[in-house]
C-alpha cells in the first residue's frame, strides 16, 4: 500500500499545498486531477522519494520512506513527463540500458517486441535524436510492457502524443497490471478507456 499523510509541498517559495492524504491498495487505479501549477507533477516526485515534502509523511508498505527508501525503489516503475535518452543511442539501446539500470533483466527480443507494441517497430535502428517528442516519450513507455513485476507504477501524463490506437492498449496495458494486484498512481489531461474507472484525487482541493 502507497499512503501519503498531511502532505505539504513547498515549490520556491511557494506552498502548493497541504494537507494532502492519499492511500493506494493493491489493484487500485489512482488519477491525480488538478489544474495545470496546482502540483500534480510535485505530488508525484514526493510519492516516490525523489523530492521531500515540506511536511508531512510519504509510506510505502507502511514504512515511512525517508527510513526505507530503496524498499518503495525495488517495486517502483516512474516514468516522468520528459523522455531521458541518449541521444547517440537507438530506441531499442536505449531501452535496454534503461531496464539493466533498473535491475530489469529483459533480453532484446522482448525490448523488440516492446518497441514494436507501441508503435516504433521502424524507428529501432534510428539514433534517438531523429525521434519526434512523441516518439521519444513512446521510448520510455515501452518500459511499461517490461515491467510487470514492479508493483507500483507513477506516470506523469503517459497518454502525451499517443494516437487512439496506443491509448487504448496503453489503457488496457494499466488496467490489466492493476488486475493483476499492482497498482498505478498518475496524471494525464485525456480520457483513456481503461477497464474501470480510476479513483481521482483532486490537488486542487488541498491548495492555499
Amino acid at each position: 500500500m502507497l499512503e501519503a499523510h498531511d502532505l505539504a509541498c513547498l515549490k520556491g517559495d511557494r506552498l502548493l499545498f497541504r494537507g494532502l492524504a492519499l492511500h493506494l491498495k493493491a489493484g487500485g487505479l489512482l488519477r491525480v486531477a488538478g489544474p495545470n501549477g496546482v502540483g500534480k507533477t510535485s505530488l508525484l516526485r514526493l510519492v516516490t522519494g525523489l523530492a521531500l515534502p515540506e511536511a508531512g509523511e510519504v509510506r510505502w508498505r507502511g514504512v515511512g520512506i525517508r527510513r526505507d527508501r530503496e524498499a518503495l525503489h525495488r517495486e517502483l516503475l516512474y516514468l516522468g513527463h520528459a523522455a531521458a535518452l541518449n541521444d547517440l543511442l537507438t530506441p531499442l539501446e536505449n531501452l535496454r540500458f534503461a531496464c539493466a539500470a533498473a535491475g530489469d533483466d529483459v533480453d532484446e527480443e522482448n525490448c523488440v517486441t516492446a518497441l514494436a507494441r507501441i508503435g516504433l517497430e521502424n524507428q529501432l535502428d534510428l539514433p534517438a535524436r531523429v525521434l519526434s517528442q512523441g516518439q521519444r516519450r513512446r521510448v520510455g513507455l515501452a518500459r511499461l510492457f517490461l515491467s510487470a513485476r514492479r508493483s507500483l507504477w507513477v506516470l506523469d501524463e503517459p497518454f502525451t502524443a499517443l494516437d487512439a490506437a496506443a491509448v487504448a492498449d496503453l489503457a488496457t496495458t494499466l488496467s490489466d497490471h492493476c488486475a493483476a494486484g499492482g497498482m498505478v498512481m498518475l496524471t494525464t489531461h485525456q480520457d483513456a478507456p481503461f477497464a474501470r474507472a480510476p479513483e481521482v484525487l483532486d490537488v486542487g482541493a488541498y491548495t492555499c
